[in-house]
């Protein structure tokens, strides 16, 4: 019966110029398919990628725990998907997404995501930070076609990038330091030494390397940022960023001026953006508005 309807609908078509007979189901299918794939983004610099790509429609969900100030609105009326570390397994497999976004923060549920659909590993790859950078956007980009777009996005992030960093002192010197439950350790962050182009002071032989698993640190002191003698220390609190007690800004800068180096200045930068998200088109972007932010307030302070 089905095929004497069609048979007459395009017995019309010809007569008429109508539109042919579809099949509802295979269009609905074919529009999703080249809307791109539903996501959920465990990847805070991939989701906003996909934000500023206009792709937001085709996130399901937001990790809600701890997620940076400049996501929140992208939070608004979407379901919770858990934190980063730990997915809501029930949230992601009631939502059925094409696409979980993931980097190695969720390696302890990689493979139960992988039993409910496809998985992506996004994290940024080693070495040049640039072309790093790019090969995520643009196979982020692929996914919805948007390759061309997303090179016009990027073009402007590096002119947007380039003007930052003439606003900074030529001579400025800088070190990061992570701070987790009291301690400090060195932090290698590329936008600020590769992006920006600051330069830090050598370190000094008394530092020993600590390794854990695949991962060297750097413990600091007061007395070995004294030997080093950077202008400005820039602090990516962890312990804020995870919800715990935050670094006392007062009593490292007490612990400096004891040690003979009460004329460094040390700046804060802002947590949940430096250590739960970045590596995005719009992350990156404001981060370098935050070292530029904190390293001009430290050269105007008096």
């Amino acid at each position: 019966m089905k095929l004497i309807t069609c048979i007459k609908a395009v017995t019309l078509v010809a007569a008429t110029g109508l539109a042919a007979c579809t099949n509802p189901a295979a269009d609905q299918a074919g529009q999703a398919e080249q809307a791109g794939p539903s996501v959920i983004s465990y990847d805070l610099g991939a989701l906003d990628t996909l934000v500023a790509l206009g792709q937001q429609e085709r996130v399901l969900a937001v990790p809600g725990s701890g997620l940076p100030e400049y996501l929140r609105n992208v939070a608004e009326g979407l379901p919770d998907a858990g934190s980063l570390k730990v997915p809501d397994m029930e949230a992601v497999k009631k939502l059925e997404p094409d696409l979980v976004l993931v980097t190695g923060r969720q390696s302890e549920s990689l493979d139960e995501l992988k039993t409910v659909t496809k998985v992506k590993d996004v994290s940024l790859a080693e070495g040049a930070f640039r072309d790093n950078l790019e090969a995520k956007v643009l196979d982020l980009a692929a996914l919805y076609g948007q390759e061309e777009q997303a090179r016009e996005q990027l073009k402007e992030l590096w002119s947007y990038l380039e003007q930052q960093r003439a606003e900074l002192p030529g001579d400025v010197q800088v070190v990061v330091l992570t701070h987790n439950a009291g301690r400090f350790s060195l932090r290698r962050e590329a936008v600020v030494s590769e992006v920006l182009g600051l330069k830090q002071p050598a370190v000094p032989d008394s530092v020993e390397p600590v390794t854990r698993g695949a991962r060297t640190f750097y413990p600091m002191t007061a007395n070995d940022l004294a030997a080093m003698a950077p202008d400005v220390v820039l602090v990516v609190d962890r312990s804020a960023a995870i919800g715990e007690e935050p670094m006392d800004l007062k009593a490292l800068e007490q612990s400096l001026a004891e040690a003979g180096a009460g004329s460094i200045r040390v700046r804060v930068l802002d947590p949940a953006l430096w250590y739960l998200s970045g590596a995005g088109l719009e992350s990156v972007k404001l981060q370098a508005d935050d070292v530029v932010a904190a390293v001009i307030s430290s050269e105007n302070r008096d």
